[in-house]
Formats: C-alpha cells, sequence, structure tokens
C-alpha cells in the first residue's frame, strides 16, 4: 500500500487583490509550515519524493517545513487555480459585487459552476484545470510509495472531486473548510485510490495553537 499526502500551503497575503500579492507566506504561515513539519517528522515515516507546485508560497511551506526525506521537485501542475481572475470574470459576467464572509458560500458555488459551463474562463479553462490535476494524482499516488505534495486549496479540492466523483457545486462547498497548512491523505492501493483523511491540523490542535487555525 502508497499514501499520498496533501498539504496546503501556510496562510499567504490573505489582504491582497491579486495572485501577485497573494502569494507569499504570512509571517504565522511560516509558522504554521514549521510546526507542520515537526509534527510530520515525529508521526509519519519519511516520503520517498516530495513535489511542490511552483508558486511562492508553495515553495516557501516546504522551505520552512523542512526535511521531509527526499529532495524537492516542483511541478506546476500543483499550482493553484487563479480564483482572483475567475472572480472578476464572473463579476463581469453577471454584475454580482465581491462576496462578503456571509455570501462567500455561494459566490464559489456560482463561480466554481459557471467556470465548469465554460461561461467564464481565467488563465485556463475547467477542462485545463482538471485535466492537469488528474495527471498530477496519476502521478503522485503510487503503490508502495510514501509521496508528499505541497499544493492548495483548489487542487486538494479537485484531487478529491475526482476520487469522490463530486459535482462542481461540492467540490465548491469542499474548498470553503480547508485550513491553511492542512494534511489530506489518499490511501493507494493496487485497485483503487481511497480518501483515508481531510482537512487534519494535528499540529495545531494544542489549546496554545488554537488561534493559528486559519482558512485564508
Amino acid at each position: 500500500m502508497g499514501e499520498l499526502v496533501l498539504v496546503r500551503h501556510g496562510q499567504a497575503n490573505s489582504a491582497a487583490q491579486d495572485e501577485t500579492g497573494y502569494d507569499r507566506l504570512s509571517d504565522l504561515g511560516k509558522q504554521q509550515a514549521r510546526w507542520l513539519g515537526d509534527w510530520l517528522r515525529g508521526h509519519d515515516r519519511p516520503f520517498d519524493r516530495v513535489l511542490t507546485g511552483s508558486l511562492r508560497r508553495h515553495r516557501e511551506t516546504l522551505a520552512e517545513m523542512g526535511d521531509m526525506g527526499a529532495e524537492a521537485e516542483i511541478d506546476d501542475r500543483l499550482n493553484e487555480l487563479d480564483y482572483f481572475n475567475l472572480a472578476q470574470a464572473h463579476a463581469r459576467a453577471t454584475g454580482r459585487p465581491a462576496p462578503t464572509p456571509e455570501t462567500f458560500v455561494s459566490h464559489i458555488t456560482d463561480v466554481m459552476q459557471a467556470w465548469h459551463r465554460a461561461e467564464i474562463q481565467g488563465n485556463e479553462s475547467y477542462a485545463a484545470f482538471e485535466a492537469r490535476v488528474a495527471e498530477m494524482l496519476t502521478l503522485a499516488a503510487r503503490p508502495g510509495r510514501r509521496v508528499l505534495c505541497v499544493t492548495s486549496g483548489g487542487v486538494i479540492g479537485m484531487m478529491a472531486r475526482h476520487l469522490l466523483d463530486l459535482d462542481p457545486a461540492r467540490m465548491a462547498h469542499l474548498l470553503v473548510p480547508i485550513r491553511n497548512a492542512s494534511i489530506h491523505r489518499v490511501m493507494v492501493l493496487p485497485e483503487a485510490q481511497i480518501l483515508s483523511g481531510f482537512n487534519a491540523t494535528p499540529h495545531l490542535d494544542t489549546p496554545d495553537r488554537l488561534h493559528a487555525r486559519t482558512e485564508y
């Protein structure tokens, strides 16, 4: 049996208004990543392979995590969907304002469904995003190997869509609670890939670290 462990990056610059401004870890995000690396070294075996997206927040997260047992390989198929551009395209198409915390769930659901129907598009189509994440899942999920992927919430959600056969709306709902520096596990068998863990943050579950649980 193998295992694929997916890690979402630490907290990034959540006050940003575009992808470039967002793409760097906050001080808390760096601390989340350090705590995560310490926890994994203390509770898991070293990984046979370590993959990371090419975004700055991915690479910074892995650097703060420290030694995970293998030299990092960068693969941009682990990069996030471009939600800022998709949200802007959705606003132009619908006239809806930017979401508030109270309307975010309905907003992301509408955006994912419109993107899936090819009514809006950012830097890539929904079909292209889905295809590259499926390629990454096939590449990384190998029986008999433990593989770590440092990535983003959208990629994790799309992998879960493949594993659980979710429709775009349910995939969108799954994206909302994904925490920064969270752990997601896929059991890899010769005959199947099975989601065995989702959104775990054991390194943040002590009373003195509860403040460090963040989604954005």
